[in-house]
């Protein structure tokens, strides 16, 4: 990790946990990775962070064995770093990215929590107005419920005097030396440390409290995620935006085409770079085109061999991960089939529920229509199919921030 300028502020956004209490039936995926508004939790908490004038660098600590999700994030900006492995608890992980910074050395590090995707530009200037007279600053909200305590979760054993206390948030802030030497005394420490003040306090840091923000809430459970998408959604007026597109694919040698993400039988299967998913192309055309993002092959062109047979799930929840990725909605997909064979009908229902579950939308959000062409041209010669779709998003007015870039990665797949 090098930089040629100094660096004065560096963020870790601490993105190692299973997320168990937020899981869903059949996903597997840690919260941290889970869509929120389209866009995988994680990646809201960088994009935010990348937008704020004050950060240098950005450096995700990920769990072992989360690199593919963490991939799906599609997100790159010049001061997100290649992450991290970090260890087997906040602590360690925290520590890994503190050792991790050491090259670059910055004045100040900000430790943040991905499960709390929604941070802002006033809480940072707080700790870093802080900062500048105290080794550590963390955003506070004040205690406003009775608290009771109980040894044995029964019986009440006192009432605790709330004006003493605080809820703790991130991102907490240090002077990054004195918070690496106190992380690096603490790795003997047997008592749990569960969050970076404590580890300060632990080594006598000078730490004070900041006002925090009541929309920087924790996703601990599947419950968190209406509630933040909510808050989300409420952040800027929207414009309505519409997209289409069309793709063709020819058949070829197999015994099932792919569409909509769903295994059809047939007597011939589709020819393309990747899967050859016609159903799941068009719509990541649409998305794109609604966006004014380019289509399909600007992001995965088939030259690339990395796409190769890749599954085009991959591209649609790309293409709905950047309409979350610049603060927008899907509000409607509509595809279109057209073929002579196979019968599209019976999998209908099995393809909206697939699509709606890539984009992270509802099921009545998305139409699947399937038609002929009357036994006429390619399609009645049934040399291949042809696809439709119409894509409906709302996205902010504002103009988009070009701090953030798109993934500039990988024509017709």
């Amino acid at each position: 990790m090098h930089m040629n300028n100094p660096v004065n502020v560096a963020v870790i956004v601490v993105a190692g946990g299973s997320g168990q209490r937020a899981a869903e039936q059949g996903d597997a995926a840690p919260k941290q990775y889970r869509h929120l508004c389209g866009e995988p939790v994680l990646a809201h908490s960088l994009s935010r962070f990348a937008r704020m004038r004050d950060v240098d660098v950005i450096l995700p600590v990920i769990g072992a064995g989360h690199e593919k999700w963490y991939r799906r994030t599609a997100l790159e900006n010049r001061k997100i770093q290649p992450p991290v492995i970090g260890g087997g608890s906040r602590q360690q992980s925290c520590f890994a990215g503190l050792e991790a910074l050491n090259t670059l050395a910055p004045r100040f590090v900000l430790i943040h929590d991905a499960a709390r995707p929604l941070v802002f530009q006033d809480t940072l200037e707080r700790i870093l107005a802080a900062l500048q007279h105290h080794q550590g600053a963390i955003p506070v909200l004040p205690v406003t419920d009775t608290i009771k305590k109980s040894v044995d979760g029964c019986r009440i054993a006192q009432t605790v005097n709330r004006n003493h206390l605080w809820a703790a948030q991130t991102p907490q802030g240090f002077h990054y030396a004195d918070i690496l030497q106190a992380h690096r005394s603490a790795q003997e420490q047997t008592t749990a440390l569960t969050d970076d003040s404590a580890v300060a306090e632990w080594a006598g840091l000078d730490v004070v409290l900041v006002a925090g923000d009541k929309r920087t809430q924790k996703i601990t459970t599947a419950a968190d995620f209406g509630r933040l998408a909510a808050l989300l959604s409420n952040e800027a007026p929207m414009e309505t935006r519409v997209g289409n597109g069309l793709d063709i694919h020819p058949f070829g040698n197999g015994d099932r085409v792919m569409l909509g993400g769903i295994p059809i039988p047939h007597d011939a299967g589709l020819q393309g770079h990747s899967d050859a998913d016609a159903a799941l192309h068009v719509l990541t055309d649409a998305l794109l085109g609604a966006l004014a993002e380019g289509d399909i092959g600007t992001h995965f062109p088939p030259s690339d061999q990395r796409w190769k047979g890749e599954p085009s799930t991959t591209f649609l929840s790309f293409a709905a991960g950047r309409v979350a990725a610049r603060g927008g909605r899907i509000i409607h997909l509509d595809l279109t089939i057209n073929c002579e064979a196979p019968r599209i009908n019976p999998h209908v229902a099995a393809i909206r529920n697939n699509i709606a579950r890539i984009c992270s939308i509802q099921p009545e959000r998305v139409s699947v229509k399937a038609t002929t062409s009357e036994k006429m041209g390619f399609v009645g010669r049934r040399e291949g199919l042809m696809t439709m779709a119409t894509a409906t998003i709302q996205l902010p007015v504002s103009t988009r921030d070009e701090d953030l870039s798109k993934k500039e990665q990988p024509d017709n797949v």
